[in-house]
């Protein structure tokens, strides 16, 4: 086992193991609070990212469930849609909903929202993005970490062609504060170290835009006019290298985030150059654990790691570290964290890639 593995289930364990026991005597009957066990879940989309439907939601209704056995889940997904998603979290405060764990579609106007919510008695849990407001507690990744390591992943990926490379940079939406962290974090990493940015936009999180400014980015700058693309997620990745294919362009480094499996199998065959593991069961039993502490009507200070500064609010969080995936490091992160099996990974058209790579 190397350091990195180490790293992942060790750090892994004492979240896990922060969790735990933080959970002792969530579910003693005797406990004060609301009478409404009921935690509200709201999550952004499922166009661009899989996780949502594929992690995020299970796991945080199977931690739920084993942190408070009289809590249910109130589930809703907005599928992009920002007034849909008000709709729903008007419905939830409707019902009566105490506890709204809230992946916002648009982070920067939920301030209203959240006024509201908490002129009901209800608590606003932000789970990885930041929504505006005065949210009860946040729960994320550090994002702007989490940009460094693509903007370094990308370097790594040119290698020694890196200094005089130019760089299309194809950004998250600009109403997610994650989007401009990780655009921050990329900077911080490329600026200075590759020639320059010749090209960068918002993706907005769709991949049918990312493929039309890729498209564009190409008409801009030639087919030979850039070296690498560093892409804000897995989403868009697939559609800009899907673009770079049709155009017959090979040979450049494409990055993304978020680990979904087609992008870790793109990494694999080589035509994804990484992606960004965030590993998804410690933030969703930490989300799960701080909406449990809130609807019970206790402290979440007392299980909170960090402090984010929300326009002069400060507000109990919980940070988490990203993992950089690459093809030798498939075994260490992917499979060790348990996010994908070798047989879900190595399936017909990618089992020689993975006997190369010694994935089995």
């Amino acid at each position: 086992m190397n350091a990195m593995t180490r790293r992942l289930l060790v750090g892994t364990a004492a979240v896990s193991m922060t969790l735990s026991l933080a959970a002792c005597g969530l579910n003693d009957p005797s406990s004060s609070g609301p009478t409404n066990k009921t935690i509200g879940l709201l999550l952004p989309e499922r166009a661009s990212s899989t996780r949502y439907e594929s992690f995020d939601k299970p796991l945080i209704e199977a931690s739920v469930a084993g942190l408070c056995t009289k809590c249910t889940i109130d589930y809703a997904n907005a599928d992009g849609d920002e007034g849909n998603q008000k709709q729903q979290f008007d419905d939830m405060l409707a019902r009566g909903v105490k506890v709204i764990l809230l992946d916002a579609v648009n982070a920067k106007s939920t301030a209203p929202w959240v006024e509201a919510a908490n002129k009901k008695g209800a608590k606003v849990v932000a789970y990885d993005r930041l929504a505006a407001g005065n949210v009860a507690a946040y729960v994320s990744f550090d994002n702007r970490r989490t940009g460094e390591l693509q903007g370094q992943a990308l370097l790594d990926a040119l290698g020694p062609k890196a200094g005089n490379a130019q760089v299309v940079m194809v950004n998250g939406a600009e109403s997610d504060p994650n989007a401009a962290d990780f655009k921050l974090g990329a900077h911080k990493t490329l600026d200075g170290k590759v020639k320059s940015i010749a090209y960068e936009q918002s993706g907005e999180w769709k991949p049918e835009v990312a493929a039309q400014k890729m498209t564009e980015a190409i008409g801009k700058l030639g087919k030979n006019g850039f070296q690498a693309v560093y892409s804000a997620n897995d989403g868009m990745a697939a559609s800009i290298i899907e673009t770079l294919k049709k155009a017959g362009i090979d040979n450049v480094p494409v990055g993304g985030q978020d680990a979904s499996l087609d992008a870790v199998q793109r990494v694999l065959t080589g035509e994804q150059a990484y992606t960004i593991f965030k590993p998804f069961r410690p933030e969703t039993d930490a989300a799960a654990n701080i909406a449990v502490y809130l609807v019970k009507g206790l402290d979440v200070t007392s299980i909170a790691t960090a402090i984010t500064d929300s326009n002069g609010a400060q507000i109990p969080s919980m940070l988490l570290s990203p993992i950089v995936v690459t093809k030798p490091r498939i075994n260490d992160t992917i499979i060790a964290g348990g996010l994908y099996t070798a047989a879900q990974i190595c399936d017909g058209p990618r089992a020689s890639a993975c006997k190369a790579a010694n994935i089995q």
